[in-house]
């Protein structure tokens, strides 16, 4: 049994691990570990660990989004995931929990018990996936020459136009409020590929925080929703209710475009929370699609309240699967009568 451990000098777990015939490696960084877990990706099965243990105060540490991202790789490549504590309680459980771990343990638990836990979640991420497929064999894009030409000359000529709009929309943002005038988050794109995503901050600094909080006001339901969206977020500031609505915020997109990460057209890019959610064979099918801009979803219902959760991962999976230029092409004619939305969501 291989084990990765993050964190912890913690003697004692290290022997008894090793006395159940573990091979043990040790990490002193959240990025060292995801790093190594982003290797992974060409290996069989029986190459990964099987299973990581990570002390909570590493993962309660201040690099949020790189946490966010080494849970994803390692549920994505379904890696029991255990944090690591001093002592168990109902505030620990709880920022576990919070972190995306599977369970906690504490440095003298039983390693029998461990090994039962691990023994059935793999059970049961078998019984949910029997075929192991390495993430980007199993969901890969062959970008068309002449869509990705398209995007390249149309982000440029969009920049150019622009221009002067954007510096505007710097300034407003930065005498409103503390805080980057981008806000940059992770997020998941075809493949599963995980990029850095640009949009123009909307809310105030330090919003992603309070989100935990605010999910019983989420649109598509405060439990197991793989989608969030807050009807009149009170997180929103005034420049950004305005930037929202005329779906100004996300011009800085384009930069993403130009990168390669996403296309003009395609399925929404979705923040790894909700992309860890999506993993079964019906709606990882998403992920067959280029990440977009804009996309079958928002020019079918945006901005209205009636969209369920189901609807909008149906349409991405029909977009995924029936996805070419000429479909590009009529998505982009709707697309801007689509942009003022109606509702503040």
């Amino acid at each position: 049994m291989k084990t990765f451990i993050l964190g912890t000098d913690n003697f004692s777990i290290f022997k008894r691990l090793i006395d159940h015939n573990s091979e043990i490696i040790i990490f002193n960084s959240v990025s060292g570990l995801l790093g190594e877990l982003k290797t992974l990706t060409h290996l069989a099965p029986k190459e990964h660990p099987d299973m990581i243990l990570g002390e909570l105060e590493v993962l309660r540490g201040d690099k949020e989004q790189e946490v966010q991202e080494l849970i994803f790789y390692a549920k994505i490549r379904k890696i029991p995931f255990f944090a690591l504590a001093s002592e168990i309680n109902e505030y620990t459980k709880a920022k576990a929990a919070s972190v995306g771990c599977h369970d906690i343990y504490s440095y003298n638990e039983d390693i029998a018990k461990l090994l039962n836990r691990v023994a059935f979640l793999k059970m049961t991420f078998k019984m949910t996936d029997e075929t192991y497929k390495p993430v980007d064999e199993s969901i890969r894009l062959e970008m068309p020459l002449l869509k990705r030409a398209f995007d390249i000359v149309f982000s440029l000529i969009i920049f150019l136009l622009v221009s002067p709009l954007v510096i505007l929309i710097a300034i407003a943002i930065k005498l409103e409020s503390t805080g980057p005038v981008f806000y940059i988050s992770k997020r998941a794109g075809s493949g599963y590929k995980v990029f850095d995503f640009y949009k123009f901050r909307t809310m105030k600094h330090g919003a992603d925080r309070e989100l935990s909080t605010l999910m019983v006001l989420n649109q598509y339901g405060a439990d197991q929703s793989a989608f969030v969206k807050i009807n009149n977020d009170p997180r929103v500031t005034r420049i950004g209710a305005l930037l929202r609505k005329t779906s100004i915020d996300e011009l800085p997109q384009f930069i993403n475009v130009l990168k390669g990460d996403m296309s003009i057209v395609g399925n929404r890019p979705l923040p790894l929370y909700e992309a860890e959610i999506l993993t079964d064979d019906k709606s990882a099918r998403r992920f067959l699609a280029p990440a977009g801009i804009t996309g079958l979803w928002q020019v079918t219902k945006r901005g209205k309240k009636d969209m369920s959760d189901t609807e909008r991962k149906e349409l991405d999976v029909t977009y995924a699967t029936h996805w070419d230029v000429w479909v590009d092409f009529k998505i982009l004619l709707k697309t801007i009568p689509a942009l003022l939305q109606k509702e503040a969501v």
